[in-house]
C-alpha cells in the first residue's frame, strides 16, 4: 500500500511543543550548572551528588527560574505556531492532523486482473448498470497504465428512477475496491457544510465529514457517494452569501485544484485529488452545467423482469429461503409486471425480507 503526502501545509513540530521545550531548557540548565561547577574547581564526586538531585521529579527548580523557563517555552511555541498555522488551532484540532503528519495511505489495485474481477462482479450483481460498470472498468485500467498510485476512476453520476440500486451499486464498488466509503444525503439543507466544513468564526464551525473521514482513517482515496445531488439546498448567510453543494464540489472535481485544496476550517492545504466520486440523481434538470461538465453522466434504466428475477434467485440463495418461498416471490413479481406495475429494487428487498420473516416464524401446534 502506497503512502502519499496528504497535508501539504507545514505542520507543527512536536519538538517545539511547550512541554518538550521546557524539558530541554531544564536539561540545559543542569548541564550549565555542571560546567560552572567544573570552572569553579568543585570535585567530580560533589558535582555528581549535586546533579543527582535534579533527576527526581519532587526536586523542583527554584520558582523564579521555573517561571522564566515556562515563559520562554510559551514564547517559542507561540512563535512557531504563527509560522505553521494561519489560524490558531486547538489541541484537539492538532491531534486530528497529527495522524497524517507523515502522509496518508492509498488503497491500490493488485493487478489488471483485479480490475477485471471487480467489473465482472458488478456486471453479475447489477447488469442494468452495465454502462457505469464499463466506465469504471476502463477508467481504472487507464489510471493503472498511467503509473499513478491508487485505485481511482473518473467521477460518475448515475441518473435514473428512484429505488433501482444506484447507491447500492456504489457501495458494492467500494467494497470491491476495499476502500473506505461515506454517503452524504444531498437533500439536507447544510449538505455543503456537512461535506467540506465551515470557516472558523461561525457558530457551528467544524471540519467537514470528508476531511474528518480521511484524517480518522488516514486514507487519501475513499469513495464518496453523494445521493440525490439535484435536491441539494443552498443555505444563505446573514450577509446574503449563498453556499451550494455543487459550487463547493467544483474545486474538488478538478485535479489541479483538488491537489491543493484548502480546508475552510483547518486552513491547511490537502491533496484531495485521489478521491473517488459517485453521484446519484433522479433528474438532471436542476444541476448546473459547471458540475455536469466535470462528471461522466450515465442514464441508468430500471431493471428488466429477467434481471429482477435473477436478483431474487441470488438473494434468496443468500438468505437460504426455501424453493416454495422463492417461487412465491417470483410468481408475485411476474404478476405485477404483467399488470404493468413499476417494480424496483426496494420492492424486491421488502418481499425478500417478508419471505425471510414468514419462513423463520415458528410453527403453531
Amino acid at each position: 500500500m502506497h503512502k502519499i503526502r496528504f497535508i501539504l501545509s507545514k505542520q507543527p513540530d512536536p519538538a517545539l511543543d511547550e512541554a518538550a521545550i521546557i524539558k530541554r531548557l531544564k536539561e540545559f540548565y543542569t548541564a550549565l550548572l555542571d560546567k560552572r561547577q567544573i570552572s569553579e574547581g568543585i570535585p567530580q564526586e560533589e558535582r555528581a551528588a549535586h546533579n543527582e538531585i535534579w533527576r527526581y521529579p519532587q526536586n523542583e527548580l527554584p520558582k523564579a527560574l521555573e517561571i522564566r523557563i515556562r515563559r520562554w517555552a510559551q514564547k517559542i511555541h507561540r512563535h512557531h505556531l504563527k509560522e505553521v498555522e494561519p489560524t490558531r488551532l486547538s489541541r484537539e484540532d492538532r491531534a486530528m492532523l497529527q495522524g497524517c503528519r507523515d502522509g496518508a495511505e492509498i488503497f491500490d489495485l493488485r493487478s489488471a486482473h483485479h480490475i477485471d474481477e471487480i467489473a465482472a462482479a458488478l456486471h453479475t450483481e447489477f447488469p442494468w448498470v452495465a454502462e457505469a460498470t464499463t466506465h469504471v472498468w476502463r477508467s481504472l485500467h487507464h489510471h493503472r497504465a498511467s503509473g499513478r498510485p491508487g485505485a481511482q476512476f473518473a467521477p460518475i453520476l448515475l441518473d435514473g428512477p428512484p429505488g433501482i440500486g444506484k447507491s447500492a451499486w456504489a457501495r458494492r464498488l467500494a467494497q470491491l475496491l476495499e476502500t473506505p466509503d461515506m454517503t452524504l444525503d444531498a437533500t439536507g439543507e447544510n449538505a455543503s457544510f456537512g461535506l467540506i466544513g465551515s470557516q472558523r468564526g461561525w457558530a457551528n464551525a467544524g471540519p467537514g465529514r470528508l476531511v474528518g473521514l480521511m484524517l480518522m482513517r488516514q486514507v487519501a482515496n475513499p469513495l464518496v457517494i453523494i445521493d440525490e445531488i439535484e435536491k441539494s439546498g443552498t443555505p444563505v448567510s446573514d450577509k446574503g452569501r449563498a453556499f451550494s453543494l455543487p459550487n463547493a464540489l467544483l474545486p474538488l472535481l478538478e485535479d489541479l485544484t483538488a491537489s491543493r485544496w484548502t480546508c475552510p476550517y483547518f486552513q491547511n492545504q490537502f491533496d484531495m485529488s485521489f478521491i473517488n466520486w459517485v453521484f446519484t440523481s433522479n433528474s438532471l434538470r436542476s444541476l448546473p452545467e459547471p458540475l455536469l461538465s466535470r462528471i461522466r453522466v450515465v442514464c441508468v434504466p430500471s431493471p428488466t423482469q429477467g434481471q429482477i428475477n435473477d436478483l431474487v434467485l441470488r438473494e434468496a440463495a443468500k438468505r437460504q429461503l426455501s424453493p416454495l418461498t422463492t417461487a412465491a416471490i417470483t410468481t408475485a413479481l411476474a404478476e405485477a409486471f404483467e399488470a404493468g406495475h413499476q417494480i424496483n429494487i426496494r420492492t424486491v428487498k421488502r418481499m425478500l425480507e417478508l419471505g425471510s420473516d414468514q419462513q423463520g416464524r415458528p410453527m403453531l401446534h
